[in-house]
């Protein structure tokens, strides 16, 4: 399949353009693309308070594409901090339930909902694992009535980067904040495709790239993918009909959006009891504001045996004990090496970026979307499908340009499709 170069056919934009103006374009991207705003539609924004200006330039384009209410649910991340100081030991066992049922009540209104991705990677690097990990778990559980209306799909949604002082200066700790602030923006404009001429056409013709790449794949009916590499021998079975994602897709309330920007991926539902060997990442995991590096792990009948890490592996086996689902896949995504992001040879500290410059797999919860008619099917039903389970989701990146990946076919032919991190 000819690659596409990342621009359309719309070329690039004129250098001249100012950063509020490329800022008022990845605003208008992401509602009218990304998200796909209807008219008469309430919005939810979640967002940390560093991103203010992109949040009031996306609210000024909501209403502009006819919101009926845009709400922000904003993150402190300084307060955030002062609970790990200064809260009772009991505290980090609760979350705000109450909160989270009035998202989820959002949704099953009708609302969209948009994320701003740009908190600081390292927040909670020095705080107790313990307390990072009970208070994510807390939060996981109160969180999982709007998460499981997410990952059905229920409604439009998308996540978008904005650049923070604390994102910018863990990527560029040797530059000034200022210049870190610029390089970041210039790689979140150049990613989301802001840099080109007419964005809305760039993203329309990648988009149409991913939705035929996965259309290929859903035409092999691979029964598993076979990765080999340094420190990699994995078999990932496929759930039983599976389907591949890419790009964009439809939302049960008949609404087309991009769930995340920028995206490099097709993506399905492996199999939860039918994964089998070892993998080893080719990119740290930044998770709960730690660095989790050189994860190694094994797999025997869909779980996750042995995991070793030379960085945060305390923290990666809380991570696996959440419950009986974050030991079991929940998703495979494919990307080539060659992707702009991997190009762009930066770690973003950030799995929406992270995770798009590389093949990844995710612990935890699958998406009823990448199973034929999964939205039909209850969780009993799609569980037998191989569907896995879990209140975490947490991809990291196994991919690079020495991973070879195969399809397998239920007859036991294979069919190479990466060579090397490259689509054959």
């Amino acid at each position: 399949m000819q690659k596409s170069n990342g621009r359309g056919s719309a070329g690039l934009i004129d250098p001249q353009v100012s950063h509020e103006e490329k800022l008022a374009k990845l605003a208008e991207v992401a509602i009218q693309v990304g998200l796909h705003l209807a008219r008469g539609q309430e919005l939810v924004i979640t967002a940390p308070l560093d991103t203010l200006p992109l949040v009031r330039q996306i609210t000024e384009q909501a209403y502009r594409a006819g919101a009926s209410l845009v709400t922000t649910l904003f993150t402190d991340e300084d307060a955030m901090l002062l609970r790990y100081r200064y809260a009772p030991d009991e505290s980090f066992d609760y979350a705000a339930a109450w909160l989270q049922e009035g998202v989820a009540s959002a949704y099953r209104s009708g609302a969209a909902r948009l994320a701003i991705s740009g908190t600081n990677p390292t927040l909670l690097a020095k705080e107790d694992p313990a307390k990072v990990s009970r208070a994510n778990l807390a939060f996981s559980k109160a969180s999982r009535p709007a998460l499981d209306l997410i990952t059905r799909h229920e409604i439009n949604w998308t996540i978008v980067p904005c650049a923070t002082p604390a994102w910018a200066s863990a990527m560029f700790p040797d530059e000034p904040v200022e210049t870190a602030m610029a390089r970041l923006w210039d790689a979140i404009f150049a990613s989301t495709r802001i840099d080109s001429a007419d964005p809305a056409e760039a993203w329309r013709t990648h988009d149409k790239h991913l939705q035929a790449r996965a259309h290929l794949l859903n035409t092999k009916r691979f029964a598993a993918l076979q990765y080999r590499g340094p420190g990699t021998n994995l078999r990932v079975g496929l759930a039983d009909d599976h389907e591949w994602l890419g790009g964009g897709t439809i939302a049960k309330n008949g609404i087309p959006c991009i769930p995340n920007m920028p995206t490099e991926e097709v993506f399905t539902t492996p199999h939860k009891d039918r994964v089998e060997g070892t993998v080893t990442s080719t990119k740290p995991l930044s998770y709960q504001g730690a660095l989790i590096k050189d994860i190694s792990v094994r797999f025997e009948k869909g779980s996750i045996v042995e995991a070793r890490a030379s960085t945060g592996e305390s923290i990666l086996q809380r991570m696996l004990e959440t419950d009986d689902g974050a030991r079991r896949l929940g998703e495979v995504a494919l990307v080539p090496h060659s992707s702009p992001i991997s190009q762009s040879g930066l770690l973003f500290l950030n799995t929406l970026f992270d995770e798009n410059a590389a093949s990844h797999i995710a612990l935890g919860q699958a998406y009823s979307t990448c199973i034929r008619n999964g939205d039909s099917l209850d969780a009993e039903q799609l569980a037998q499908k191989g569907a896995n389970t879990s209140l975490i989701h947490v991809d990291w990146m196994i991919g690079s340009d020495q991973i070879d990946v195969d399809g397998l076919k239920a007859d036991g032919t294979s069919e190479p499709l990466m060579r090397r991190g490259e689509w054959v």
